[in-house]
């Protein structure tokens, strides 16, 4: 294996809650109030939806996709979903500073240089929001690639605590089998006083729907057990994967989507009150279709 090189699970395409549009000449972030499933292929328009986009919206009633049927590619959490604080150079889309909020990683002229990590409030180098808390959630849509995945990126703080929150949880509760949890990703309303109580949308991570905690637990250990039966080891996968993302000398695994994920979570902090006021004018008009769906879905949290 070559030295230096991140080794991510292999991504089939992209999950996004938003997308960039052009707006009075500038690239802007624009939110959605529903996820999209896209390939890795880039237009003029934008990303190419997959075909798992249109298979799921066909099963929902008016083509708003809002759940996805999700499973883990490992039992460790922390492999699933990878968060830090970064910072980003806005002119090449390399990350220049990855922390944790005790050390960091930073690429200076010298090299990569570790450094105590204050978190972006009390980093001078994290000034006017060049740092943000940045994740990537890797799970599986494809059961004809059981060891292929869709990424989830995200610098929202609501869903990065929300899914680090579930994903330990469920790990706990079901005895590390998170792996062999049949569960969704559901997108979630809030109002904020940042929002001016219009909603704002994050992702939570739930068992399927008509699905209890018992249930899932008991199905949990069926699959391991059936699993095990075959030869898969999913302690080995963990290992492997956990090796891979150690393998790089500085943590990268955003690939060569550097630039989009500049564009798309680190705007400058004009730009982004502008894309602030443009969407705040839309769900103003667009937002009551989002409230009486979360309405008519309210659920007991589990």
């Amino acid at each position: 294996m070559i030295k230096g090189l991140i080794i991510t699970p292999p991504v089939l395409g992209r999950i996004s809650i938003g997308k960039v549009v052009e707006k009075n000449g500038k690239r802007l972030p624009e939110k959605d109030d529903q996820f999209t499933i896209t390939s890795q292929i880039h237009s003029k328009e934008g990303w190419v939806k997959h075909p798992l986009d249109e298979q799921l919206r066909a099963k929902v009633p008016n083509q708003k996709l809002r759940s996805i049927p999700v499973r883990m590619l490992f039992d460790d959490p922390d492999l699933n979903l990878r968060a830090e604080y970064t910072l980003f150079d806005r002119q090449t889309g390399r990350p220049v500073c990855i922390g944790d909020g005790e050390t960091c990683q930073r690429r200076t002229g010298n090299g990569v240089e570790q450094h105590p990590c204050p978190s972006p409030d009390l980093c001078p180098l994290a000034q006017g929001g060049q740092c943000k808390p940045y994740a990537r959630l890797y799970v599986n849509l494809d059961e004809q690639d059981e060891l292929g995945s869709f990424v989830l990126r995200t610098s929202g703080f609501n869903s990065i605590r929300t899914l680090t929150a579930r994903l330990r949880y469920y790990h706990a509760a079901v005895n590390g089998l998170l792996s062999c949890l049949p569960l969704q990703l559901i997108l979630r309303g809030k109002s904020t006083s940042q929002s001016y109580g219009t909603p704002i949308y994050y992702v939570d991570l739930t068992l399927r729907e008509g699905i209890s905690l018992q249930q899932a637990i008991i199905a949990a250990k069926q699959l391991q057990q059936e699993a095990q039966a075959c030869g898969f080891q999913q302690e080995l996968l963990d290992q492997v994967a956990r090796q891979g993302y150690a393998n790089a000398v500085f943590d990268r695994d955003e690939g060569d989507d550097g630039m989009q994920v500049v564009e798309e979570f680190y705007t400058d902090e004009v730009a982004e009150a502008e894309c602030m006021q443009s969407e705040l004018k839309t769900k103003v008009n667009s937002g009551g279709d989002f409230v009486q769906h979360i309405q008519k879905s309210v659920c007991p949290v589990i």
